[in-house]
């Protein structure tokens, strides 16, 4: 059974899905992503969703860099393949596009690669906001643009922005 919780942070508020094989999901909820796929699923918290709350709340207070979460995400073999190397680039640092598909071995498929980074069920967890374009241009993210920024400056992997006006 699939349990679910919503949780605040910094960038709104998280859904955590898990059961007891560890966690299955970790979403943003804002307009593009409506809770229509919990129908099915039980909303009730369990250990695994207590777990990632509390880490992703050391993660926001600059206290946790990496995870320590059973994880359980659900995709094909290569979407798990992709999946295994983001959890591989360091907290505060960044990886193109082209990098990634390399690391995972498949340097000819990078919009495929590109394609299950965009699937990542587990963000953050899993940090596919930190894969940026080639050029240093943020692209692609399923929390929106402004939270891939905030997440890279709170990680000091981008400059703290300038104010022109201050």
């Amino acid at each position: 059974m699939i349990r679910y919780a919503t949780v605040p942070s910094p960038v709104g508020p998280l859904l955590i899905a898990a059961s007891d094989d560890g966690l299955h999901l970790i979403e943003f909820q804002n307009p593009r992503h409506p809770m229509s796929r919990c129908d099915a699923w039980e909303a009730r918290e369990c250990e695994f969703i207590r777990m990632t709350a509390a880490q992703l709340g050391e993660y926001f207070d600059g206290g946790r860099r990496d995870f320590d979460l059973p994880l359980a995400p659900r995709g094909t073999e290569f979407q798990l393949g992709v999946w295994h190397t983001l959890a591989s680039i360091p907290y505060g640092e960044t990886i193109s596009y082209a990098q990634l598909a390399q690391r995972v071995g498949k340097p000819s498929a990078m919009r495929a690669v590109g394609a299950a980074n965009g699937r990542n069920p587990l963000p953050i967890v899993l940090p596919c906001h930190r894969v940026i374009g080639s050029d240093g241009s943020l692209t692609g993210f399923g929390g929106g643009l402004p939270t891939k920024e905030f997440l890279l400056r709170m990680e000091g992997a981008l400059p703290a922005a300038v104010d022109l006006f201050g």
